[in-house]
């Protein structure tokens, strides 16, 4: 396995590196998007295998949903902490496969999503969590100084996301319907980012109340829209349009549209910032 280091980096097809060990800009060029810190792709030689999005693993030696893992090791000859002209030793760092076929954001980070608002030491509200997989890749993106307030509806799926977070202490999991935010307000505080992901035909309206309650002013908002959820007569394209202008009149200004093809047929992720007045 070939693993480029960020600052190597020369922009081929796809590439992106991985040494994270302090917090400067560690930046990685795919096509036009920048992706600082947050995911990565390391380029396996291995048959069948193309360029993989990962997240660097917060819990080591453990995967979350059958995921593939990769280790790179750091050699001491790319390894910046080398002390009095003596090579440091080598170290591993253990990646997590992160597929954009099972993960909404991760197709519209392989898409060419510029801005995703999660950092390390994010604090995000993903709303619409499932079983908790997708969920599992930003925690390990927000790391331990970041959270997840992960909201799902399902008892069902509630059941796998509330042990998935028992390995994943960042990750807060609350089984409850996010049209009703004030049920949760006493473990929310205030956030960064909100994710949504709830395939719901008044989702414009739900990530509006949950932005007006938890949202800092100019925090980030990542909307997946699934056209069929929406209104299964009209053209996804007119589907995406209206919901942008739903998204405005809950102070969303929008930044950033795209499809998710061909990870998601009929589906747009839509990014904005919220401003908390309504100037």
């Amino acid at each position: 396995m070939r693993s480029l280091i960020a600052n190597e980096l020369k922009v081929a097809s796809a590439v992106i590196a991985a040494d994270e060990a302090e917090p400067e800009e560690v930046v990685g060029e795919v096509g036009e998007v920048l992706l600082e810190a947050v995911a990565h792709r390391v380029e396996e030689e291995v048959e069948g295998l193309e360029d993989l999005l990962v997240t660097k693993n917060l819990t080591p030696g453990e995967a979350v949903y059958g995921e593939k893992r990769i280790s790179v090791q750091t050699t001491a000859e790319n390894n910046a902490g080398a002390v009095n002209g003596e090579a440091a030793p080598a170290t591993q760092t253990e990646y997590r496969v992160w597929n954009p076929f099972r993960s909404k954001l991760a197709a519209g980070i392989l898409g060419g999503m510029e801005e995703i608002y999660m950092r390390p030491g994010s604090k995000v509200l993903y709303l619409g969590a499932a079983s908790g997989t997708s969920v599992s890749h930003v925690a390990d993106i927000v790391g331990p100084t970041g959270t997840v307030y992960a909201v799902e509806f399902s008892h069902r799926s509630g059941r796998d996301l509330v042990n998935m977070a028992t390995h994943r202490t960042n990750v807060i999991p609350i089984v409850e319907d996010a049209r009703h935010p004030l049920k949760y307000r006493m473990l929310v505080g205030m956030v960064d980012c909100i994710f949504a992901d709830v395939a719901q035909p008044d989702q414009a309206r739900i990530v509006g109340l949950n932005a007006h309650l938890f949202l800092k002013q100019g925090g980030g908002v990542v909307i997946s829209i699934k056209a069929n959820c929406i209104d299964s007569t009209s053209p996804a394209e007119q589907v995406f349009a209206r919901e942008v202008q739903k998204l405005r009149e809950e102070r969303i200004k929008p930044k950033e549209q795209l499809t998710l093809e061909p990870f998601e047929r009929d589906h747009a992720m839509v990014c904005g910032v919220y401003q908390r007045s309504a100037a």
